[in-house]
């Protein structure tokens, strides 16, 4: 992605027209020129001023904010413009500004633009493209948190703690032939690393329940053919999203369909049906099926009161099962009756769903949520770790605690994140 710093930018910021209002961003070192010349002058700082828009003749008329920098988003002069949402009049306030020396932006470029001005670390702006994203309460919750610096702080509080350590033992190696440092590390030193890899453990340990807030669990349907699989997916996503026939065999892929259930997201996984079959389609199908239910967070088995179980290891191992077909019989051995026909035991069934989600979540969403964090924490971990057997070593030891502190700097985007930028940004909205 090609990000010009040194130009202005400008982009609709919020949802396309038609909008009750429109509003269009700028940031950049030509702002406040540009709005004397488009607004009839500069409103006072952070007030919003009603105002004409336009250059020769009348655009629109509406509301005018100013952020000089530092104070703003992106750490640049900024400013908004709130017109009516209307698609010709977004364009024509649009066309104007870039003929005024305005650029479109990129995707993201807001955002990264208060990144490169420290306005924002990495972690933080994670966090903001989950928020963007959140579809769920606790997606809402978790992101917030993240955006609002909880898991910066805690890096930052990791990191202040790994610099007095390293100072310690880099003190004895560049003066200990001085007299002023003692030679011995103080006793605690080792008991210091350990206690700060145990707050780091303890954050890596709620890395899981961070990825089912953000990536929702995922709820295998599992079951011999015609079990009921894609009539109670149907059912519980209230859609008729999964085929369904007489037919056996006919779920031959791995269906997602997310379900909100009390703030948090469920992933059901509709799954081909387990049998043997000579289908080499139908049998890929199976494997992939297998393959789901080994990664689902909660397996539901479906027994069906007309079809025989194919699979009595991996139905005496879920989580739940489910007998299904209630209104022509009942199914022996089950936890949960239902029937997709008469709605019977489907409020049930997903309130037993949720118990066990409940158990799964735990208390607060975790800030641990992302791939990266987990890789991040897990090396500074290991770092750690060989820190507390080098104390003999102290040269190949304090190695090992800078080792750590550029993992945790590495997460916040301080050292190397250029790798990680282009993919995160891009991923942002015009005007975001």
């Amino acid at each position: 992605m090609e990000m010009r710093s040194g130009d202005t930018i400008v982009a609709l910021s919020s949802g396309a027209p038609p909008s009750g209002v429109a509003v269009i961003r700028l940031s950049g070192p030509d702002v406040a020129t540009i709005i004397k010349s488009v607004a009839g002058g500069l409103p006072e700082p952070r007030r919003l001023s009603l105002r004409p828009i336009g250059d020769q003749s009348l655009l629109d008329r509406g509301l005018v904010a100013y952020f000089p920098a530092p104070h703003s988003f992106t750490g640049e002069d900024c400013a908004e413009l709130q017109v009516h949402g209307s698609p010709a009049g977004v364009r024509a306030i649009l066309k104007l500004l870039t003929t005024q020396g305005a650029r479109l932006a990129e995707a993201g470029e807001f955002t990264r633009r208060a990144f490169e001005n420290g306005k924002l670390d990495l972690v933080e702006i994670e966090g903001l493209g989950d928020l963007l994203e959140a579809e769920t309460e606790n997606q809402r919750r978790q992101a917030l948190a993240r955006f609002e610096g909880g898991l910066s702080q805690h890096v930052d509080s990791w990191r202040h703690q790994l610099l007095d350590l390293r100072a310690e033992i880099e003190a004895r190696l560049d003066f200990s032939d001085e007299g002023d440092v003692s030679d011995a590390l103080p006793q605690s030193f080792g008991s210091s690393i350990a206690t700060l890899q145990s707050d780091i453990g303890l954050a890596l340990a709620s890395a899981e329940h961070g990825r089912v807030v953000r990536e929702g669990i995922r709820v295998a349907l599992a079951g011999a053919p015609n079990a009921g699989k894609s009539s109670l997916l149907n059912a519980l996503a209230r859609s008729d999203i999964a085929i369904v026939t007489d037919e056996a065999g006919t779920t031959r892929d791995v269906r997602e369909v997310p379900l909100d259930i009390h703030g948090q997201l469920y992933i059901l996984l509709d799954l081909a049906g387990l049998r043997e079959t000579d289908s080499k389609a139908e049998a890929e199908g199976v494997r992939r099926a297998r393959h789901a239910i080994s990664q689902a967070d909660i397996v539901l088995w479906l027994s069906a009161p007309d079809i025989e179980d194919t699979d009595s290891a991996l139905r005496a191992g879920a989580d739940l099962r489910i007998g299904t077909k209630e209104d022509i019989g009942a199914a022996p051995d089950v936890d949960h009756l239902v029937s997709v026909a008469t709605g019977a035991g489907l409020t049930e069934l997903l309130a037993a769903i949720e118990s066990i989600g409940r158990t799964i979540m735990g208390g607060e969403p975790a800030l641990i949520s992302r791939a990266r964090d987990r890789v991040a924490l897990a090396s500074a971990i290991d770092a750690l770790d060989s820190a507390q057997t080098q104390l003999e070593v102290p040269e190949i030891a304090a190695e090992s605690l800078r080792l750590a502190s550029q993992s945790l700097e590495r997460l916040l985007g301080r050292v190397d994140a250029e790798r990680v930028l282009d993919r995160l940004f891009s991923s942002f909205c015009i005007g975001k």
